[in-house]
Order: C-alpha cells, then structure tokens, then sequence
C-alpha cells in the first residue's frame, strides 16, 4: 500500500501506536505531529500541532512548523509561517513566549529561506495591518501556517473554526510518517474519510516523486 487510512472505529492513540511501531518515522524526524487545513471562504490555513504532542518543547515546534511548511507547499501554497503566542517579539518575557521564540530561532537556522515568525499573537499573524507595525518582521503579508505553543491551544483553535467560523477542516494529516498514515477522528463522516483519503494519495504521489 502506499498510503494509510484508519481511526473512524478507534481511539486515535490506538490506531497511531501500531504505525508508529510498524511504519515509523521519517527519517531525520524526531516525532510525529498532526496538521488540519483550514478553508475559510476567502483564506487557507494550516493548523500545528493539533493532534498529538501535548506539550511541544522548542525543538519539537521548530520540527513541527518545518514539517506544516512541507504539507503547505504540497498544497501548492507557499508557507508563511507563524509561531503563536500570547506575546509579541518579545513583550512578554514569559517562559511559555521564551519557547516560542527559541522555535523560531531553530527554524530560522535550519531553513534560511523559510518565510517564518514569531512569537507573535494571532491576530497580528493574520492581519497585515497588525504586522506592518513590526517593520524588522521577516513575515510579509498574513500568515497561512500558524504552529500553536501546544494541543490544548491548537485543538480547541481548530475547533472552535469549525463550529463558530463555518469553517472547513481536512485532517487530520500526520506530518513526519515513513509514508502517508493518516489518523482520522472517531466517528469521521464519509465526506471527511474521502477527503482524508485524496490527501493522503497526493501525500504519496509527492513523496514518489
């Protein structure tokens, strides 16, 4: 097979363990983590890490927010990335704003090219007029991938899009596999699995290449 599709009848740590076991990560991946795309009707987002690491460290959301960039640009979108907080550049000294900074630290030195920054709140991550009054700020225009400080805040973001913003949601995808698994939620309605499924072939195809 070259992809993988599973969780409508289990528990999501039941149905990640085994492909964690059997098909492992990628290599050069430190651990999983999982993205949803996010369609507005004028915008789309991607969402990290929104269904597995509870407490993220530094070094894990620098990993994650590589990762969604990959997942982005296999969208043909290309990533302009934000680390979330509860801070701006540094006007909450925090350690959970710390965190987020170091992130995007990491992420800067391990992809130069890479559109990214933070930590910043999500309002000026999505609002050019917010951002502009940041000049030094290596993100130019809004946001389209914005990495959450850690699932709690992710989950109930993406969530909350959903019921409150009329938003559309594709995922859960699973970033950092040996090959496409995706994690579906319990209960997952036919035109969630289809979509999942799609991902998960062009996940393939793009990986074959």
């Amino acid at each position: 097979a070259d992809g993988f599709v599973a969780g409508v009848s289990q528990h999501y740590p039941d149905t990640i363990r085994p492909a964690l076991q059997i098909i492992k990560t990628r290599e050069g991946v430190r651990r999983v983590s999982g993205l949803y795309v996010i369609a507005t009707k004028r915008d789309v987002f991607f969402f990290a890490d929104t269904t597995v690491n509870i407490d993220p460290t530094a070094e894990d959301l620098a990993e994650i927010a590589l990762l969604a960039a990959e997942v982005a640009r296999e969208f043909n979108v290309e990533p302009r990335v934000a680390m979330l907080s509860f801070s701006n550049f540094g006007s909450n000294k925090h350690p959970f704003a710390e965190k987020m900074r170091r992130a995007t630290e990491l992420v800067q030195q391990r992809d130069p090219n890479l559109m990214v920054d933070g930590e910043m709140m999500a309002d000026t991550a999505i609002a050019p007029e917010l951002l502009e009054e940041y000049k030094f700020s290596k993100l130019k225009g809004a946001a389209n991938v914005l990495i959450f400080p850690d699932l709690e805040a992710a989950n109930v973001a993406y969530k909350l899009m959903m019921r409150i913003g009329g938003a559309e949601a594709l995922g859960p995808i699973l970033m950092g596999m040996a090959k496409p698994v995706h994690v579906l939620q319990r209960g997952a309605e036919v035109e969630e699995v289809i979509n999942v499924a799609a991902s998960a072939v062009v996940h393939a195809q793009t990986r074959a290449v």
